[in-house]
């Protein structure tokens, strides 16, 4: 009996990383389709008065159409994925990018909690989802800078503001809060 031998990939290849990006890109289109709905009359003018959303949603599946084209397209030239063995520049990108993030997620928080009355998210709840979305914000923020200097502390850095995000609800007594 003759036995297959299979190769192990051990690196990320551009083809594996294209794989993967597909995946990515398939799930944010899926995404999106979620939140689309038709009008509430089947005419053509309540379609036209959704013009804004449709908008949106054009654009949005536009820039996606974009970026996946164009990583294909870049995909085609690249032979190796780089392994940058927590080079200083790598890291510092990686907290900077957690940073922009971060800086949406504290806009969602400002956005969102306003929308709330008293009774559903206490005072103190929001001071500290406030305090803590800030606090991470600087954290990665010096992470970025710091790992120019001292990667693997601002990968720690960024690793440690990770693990207070695993329970979304801040620690407070009392309830949590919740969507009812």
């Amino acid at each position: 009996m003759r036995r297959k031998r299979y190769a192990v990939l051990r690196r990320p290849t551009p083809e594996r990383v294209s794989g993967f990006s597909d995946g990515v890109f398939a799930v944010l289109i899926t995404v999106l389709v979620f939140n689309l709905h038709p009008p509430e009359l089947p005419t053509f003018g309540a379609l036209l008065l959704l013009w804004p959303t449709w908008l949106s949603y054009a654009v949005s599946y536009l820039f996606i159409a974009i970026v996946w084209t164009n990583h294909h397209y870049l995909m085609h030239y690249a032979t190796e994925m780089a392994n940058s063995e927590l080079a200083p520049q790598p890291v510092a990108f990686y907290a900077a990018v957690f940073f922009l993030v971060s800086v949406t997620y504290t806009c969602l928080i400002r956005s969102s909690l306003t929308e709330f009355q008293l009774d559903q998210v206490s005072l103190t709840v929001r001071k500290i989802m406030r305090v803590r979305s800030i606090t991470t914000l600087c954290l990665f923020g010096v992470a970025s800078v710091v790992a120019l200097k001292y990667p693997v502390a601002g990968l720690g850095i960024c690793i440690c503001c990770l693990i207070a995000y695993l329970k979304p609800d801040p620690p407070v007594a009392g309830k949590p809060i919740s969507p009812e």
